[in-house]
């Protein structure tokens, strides 16, 4: 098993430099980029204000020494392979670069989002698992009763409404009509007047509509998911015949059957890590939340590079770490698998 682990640890650097550099080429490649949105602006800016200015061919305000120090700024001197290898360079070094929006490094504009994400995506995690699991069992142990039923109507519709959806119509009614929640952010305007117990509490009062639409996707998919496969592994012929070895139904349960529905649980648990920092982009947008997600939008819709080669660097580091972390809950889980 630990030959297998550090064989998945050793894949980790190809497929990052395979992924980053899909990504980066196409960065150098779709139209409107930062150097053409300076171009644009400089010719808006000449036109706007009637003069004729330098042109460098076709008519652009910017002569070509300014077109090649706009060029050498934003790194487009050099050909797409060689600029990659100095991108990979820096961030061998620690330097994810620089951001043209904000002009400052990466590391700093994305960490300062770190705190919501993690915050976010630390209370969806136990929330979901801390409610979800033990409700499945009790779904799978009274299907077909009341609880089950009702539950059930409830999971589903949380299922068919997206987060972002759902958000909306929070905010109208709770936020706009009932004004029991604030409209957005992470913190009121007067927060840093606040004592340590009213900080608190208006962290959480700004939480409360975000984490139900967080919550309403992954609460359903893992409840049922915990439902169907101990139902399924209650119905085995394993269990059955514990059973008529005199096991107590409760002790087959919890001693087999729950431990092998926890398979799945397991599988799907490094995916998750994902959201301790990508969130939902949508969800964030919504609730106005300066978080990972709304940061990677933004950056895409400013054509902000170094921000948007760090945000697909980062997450594709915490999807190959949580891959990882999920085989090894699946071999801790299930002791039938070993790696080799």
């Amino acid at each position: 098993m630990r030959d297998y682990f550090i064989r998945r640890l050793a894949l980790i650097p190809p497929t990052l430099i395979g992924v980053t550099i899909i990504v980066f080429a196409i960065t150098r490649l779709v139209p409107g980029g930062p150097l053409e949105r300076a171009i644009m602006e400089a010719q808006q800016f000449d036109a706007g204000s009637g003069t004729g200015g330098g042109t460098a061919g076709q008519n652009m305000a910017l002569s070509e020494e300014q077109l090649q120090q706009l060029k050498e700024y934003y790194g487009f001197d050099k050909p797409v392979l060689q600029s990659y290898i100095d991108w990979v360079g820096k961030v061998a070094r620690g330097d994810l670069g620089r951001s043209y929006r904000y002009n400052e490094p990466v590391w700093d504009v994305i960490k300062s989002r770190f705190p919501v994400s993690l915050y976010y995506g630390i209370l969806t995690l136990i929330i979901t698992y801390g409610i979800s699991i033990p409700l499945g069992i009790l779904k799978a142990l009274r299907h077909r009763t009341l609880i089950d039923n009702v539950t059930s109507i409830f999971i589903f519709i949380g299922y068919a409404i997206p987060g972002y959806a759902l958000g909306s119509l929070l905010l109208l009614f709770f936020a706009v009509r009932l004004e029991w929640f604030p409209m957005g952010g992470f913190v009121s305007f007067d927060y840093e007047d606040l004592s340590q117990v009213e900080k608190i509490q208006d962290v959480l009062h700004h939480s409360v509509l975000p984490l139900i639409c967080y919550l309403v996707g992954s609460f359903a998919v893992t409840t049922l998911l915990m439902k169907n496969h101990l139902m399924d592994n209650l119905a085995a012929d394993y269990i059955r015949t514990a059973v008529a070895k005199g096991v107590s139904f409760k002790k087959a349960v919890t001693g087999h059957a729950l431990r092998n529905s926890m398979i799945p649980i397991a599988t799907t648990f490094g995916q998750n890590i994902t959201l301790l920092v990508s969130g939902s982009f949508l969800i964030e947008y919504i609730f106005d939340i300066d978080g990972f997600g709304l940061l990677g939008l933004t950056a895409i819709l400013d054509r902000d590079y170094p921000i948007v080669m760090g945000v697909v660097f980062l997450a594709s580091l915490l999807l190959l770490l949580g891959n990882i972390i999920s085989d090894f809950l699946v071999a801790l889980v299930d002791p039938r698998i070993r790696f080799s």
